[in-house]
This record gives structure tokens, sequence and C-alpha cells, in this order.
């Protein structure tokens, strides 16, 4: 019962009063810890939201030297942690003291459990409502446009060049394997540009038989065909003053390529059966996961075309290529589908977190979604393991680089961005992975530019 229940660190060298007030707080996961080193031994290991602590410590008992230098070390270490200090009824200004060096609130001993309690409790609320704060915040932080979750260095100097090409008319080729997010990103280019208020409109071009697609692009008259019993704007018509996603473009019919070349040339189109040409504004954005510059030279995709569409290319990389990115999607959709299926929060295992960064993920992004969707629902208990997520043992090698500084660089970097990823964000525990301390971990986090998690 005990992970269900926050963790509230008692640090009080008295053998009698720490039973009393763990008695007194049943409804929390109690630690104790009697001197400077174990408090700190226990904030690294259970990283507690709130901390209760009597400044009078071991090796002066009768003083504040020792609580207050606990303090600071406590609140360098986390500095989210609420520290709620205990003291004498003389000892005001140490109480003061320690408000100033960022203590939560302070009360007098003896305690009152009734008054604690409340303290203690508006103090688990306020960190509660911060840390949901600061995941809204960072969620988007993270990575430069809405809806786009990374810390890989390349897909995140990709999102930025992103948004620098969302705000022009250019029209945008998006490439990549099936799976990688096409689509998520002509989104985020539509969202970020002054057409989102209008609309966005897709059509997968591989999914419409070919003598359905003419229509469902340009629309049709009342009478130009069997069946046709009324006007129908196309899905280019619709898109008027917005965004228009053509996905798998490399699947256009060459008969259609020429009447998407018109529209591109004249910016006009006209409906089958119609003789009126209508003009229509809207931003183009496609996506494929073929090689279109082979399909150019094969005849397949008419060349002009090819030009008009690539004003601006990104390359989407595959989820393998992408640094520290299994583990943090993994974490992502699980949270996701915890809340979308009513279940408790889950964790991932060790071995189902080695099993995600060793899969190479061919399927990419929509793979590893509904890989963990599955896990939620499947899990037995509240923890994923490996058997859960049914993924084969594998792993895809890597060229590595020769220089000395640059493997010791890529491998730091790798390293940071895969504790984040298995830490979900968090700090502390990334650090403990690391072995190092939580500033020695925000110095390299700012020399490698990678931004905390959430």
């Amino acid at each position: 019962m005990s992970q269900n229940k926050p963790k509230l660190l008692i640090i009080e060298d008295d053998p009698g009063l720490q039973k009393q007030l763990r008695w007194s707080f049943d409804a929390y996961d109690v630690v104790v810890a009697d001197d400077r080193e174990s408090a700190l031994a226990q904030i690294r290991r259970h990283e507690p939201a709130v901390v209760t602590m009597d400044l009078g410590l071991p090796p002066d008992p009768d003083g504040s030297t020792e609580g207050l230098a606990t303090l600071q070390q406590i609140l360098a270490l986390a500095p989210e942690t609420r520290v709620i200090v205990l003291t004498g009824n003389q000892d005001r200004a140490n109480a003061v003291k320690a408000i100033a060096m960022g203590a939560y609130d302070f009360h007098q001993k003896p305690p009152e459990p009734e008054v604690l309690n409340l303290v203690i409790q508006r103090a688990f609320f306020l960190h509660n409502l911060q840390e949901e704060n600061r995941r809204m915040q960072n969620g988007q932080a993270d990575s430069p446009m809405a809806g786009v979750i990374s810390r890989d260095p390349g897909m995140l100097k990709l999102c930025r060049s992103i948004e620098k090409v969302a705000p022009t008319s250019a029209s945008v080729m998006l490439l990549g394997e099936s799976g990688t997010g096409k689509e998520v990103l002509a989104r985020a280019v539509h969202a970020i540009s002054p057409r989102a208020k209008e609309r966005f409109v897709a059509i997968n071009c591989a999914a419409i038989p070919e003598n359905l697609l003419e229509s469902e692009l340009f629309g049709y008259e009342k009478g130009a065909f069997t069946g046709a019993a009324k006007q129908t704007k196309g899905k280019v018509e619709l898109a008027h003053g917005g965004t228009f996603f053509l996905d798998e473009v490399g699947d256009l019919p060459m008969a259609l390529q020429a009447k998407l070349l018109r529209f591109l040339q004249e910016r006009v189109i006209e409906r089958i059966g119609g003789h009126e040409e209508i003009p229509v504004d809207v931003r183009i954005v496609c996506a494929t996961h073929q090689k279109l510059k082979e399909l150019c030279s094969t005849g397949r995709f008419r060349e002009d075309l090819y030009y008009r569409l690539s004003e601006i290319v990104v390359t989407i990389p595959p989820l393998r290529n992408r640094q520290g990115d299994a583990a943090l999607l993994a974490h992502h959709f699980k949270n996701k589908f915890c809340a979308q299926e009513s279940r408790p929060t889950l964790h991932f295992s060790p071995d189902a977190i080695a099993a995600i960064e060793g899969y190479a993920w061919p399927g990419n992004v929509r793979e590893m979604e509904n890989c963990v969707k599955r896990a939620v629902i499947m899990a037995d208990g509240p923890t994923i393991v490996a058997d859960d997520l049914g993924l084969p043992e594998g792993d895809t090698p890597v060229e590595e680089p020769l220089n000395l500084r640059q493997v010791r660089d890529e491998a730091e970097q790798g390293a940071i961005v895969k504790a984040l990823a298995r830490a979900d964000g968090n700090i502390v525990k990334a650090s403990e992975m690391l072995g190092i301390s939580r500033p020695t971990m925000y110095d390299l986090m700012n020399r490698h530019g990678i931004k905390s998690g959430t």
C-alpha cells in the first residue's frame, strides 16, 4: 500500500519524537533520518516532495548550524522539495533565517499533530500544483513545437527549421519512413502559420482508388457523372485559406499530377463537369515515404511537379536514429494510455526499458504507440515488464566516430539524454543513474544544450 502514498521525510535525531511523528502521519509513506548524511541519502533515494526537519541535528543538537547546512544541501539537491522546519520557542530567528534560505514553512516544537498535518497537506498540494504546471510548460518547451515529443538534437534542429518555414507561403515536402510522424509535423506547420485559424485538410493519395481521387481532390458539378446528384466541393477547395496536406503524394496517378501542377502554377481549379475556374488560396504540405527523385528518374513522377512541391524539403529521421527518444516516447504513451484506459499509473521495469531501447522500431513512432498501448492493457500489476511489450531482442549497429574528443562528447551527451529518458525527465533520478550531483547534471545539460524534461 505504501507505494501509493506520498513520500514524507522526517529528519529528527530524537527516537521518541521520530516514533511519534511516524505514528501521527500514517497517511504518508514516512521515511526517517537522524543526521545530515542520512537525510541527504534519503533525499536521493526517495525524492520526497515534503520534508519536516529539526534544526538541532548532531553534531550540533543544541544549535542550528548543522540543521541550516542540511537545509542548504537539500535545496541544492532538490530545489522543488518543500521543507518544514521544526524549531523551539526561543529559536524564531533561526526559523526566519531558514525561510530566507528557501524553507517552505516553520512549526514550533513540540509539534501539534493536527496543525502540522494541515501544514504538510498544504505543502503537498502546492508541490503537486507546481509539478503539474512544470509538466505542462516543459511538455511544450522540450520541443520547439507542441505535439512533437523529442530530446534528440537532430529532431529538435528539424523542428526549429520548420518554425522558420511555417510563417512563409513556401510548399513543404516531408520525407521519412512510415510512422515517423509526418502528419504530426504537417499539422505543426499549419498550427504555427498565419493560416492556423483556417482549416487543415488532409487526403491520403494511396488510400483512395484512382477513379475517385480526382473528384475527392477537385470536386464535381451536379450531373457530371452517374450518381453526381449535387454540386460537391473537393478537398482542395475546402482548404481555401488554410493548409492542404497531400499524404503519400508519391502514389498520385500521372494524370492527376498534371492537374495538380496546373493548380500549383495558376492557383485555380475546375470541378469535374464544370467550366468555371475557381481561385483557391491554400498552403501545400505533402509527405511520402518514397524516394521521389528516383521516381522522377524512372518517369513515374513528374519532375516539374516535384520541384513545385519541394520548395522546402524536410527529412524526418527514423526512431532508431533519434537519441533517447524511444524511452521518452514510451513514457509519454504509457501515461497517455493509462489515462485513456482508466488504469492506475504504471511503471516500466528496467528490463522493459532495456527492451525498448534495444529494439530497432521498424514501424517507428506508430509501432511504438501500438506496442505501449497493448502493454498498458495487458500488464497484470503496477509494472510493465518486457514480456508485456512482446518485442524481439535486437540491436542496430552504429558506426562509431574515431575522433577522441567527438567520441567523449557524444558519449557524454548520449548518456545524459538516455538517463533523462529512462528517468522520465526526473533530474534527481537521472543524476543518480549517472553518479553525479544535481548541480553537475545541470552544468552538463547546459554545456550540451539539453533542456530539462517533464
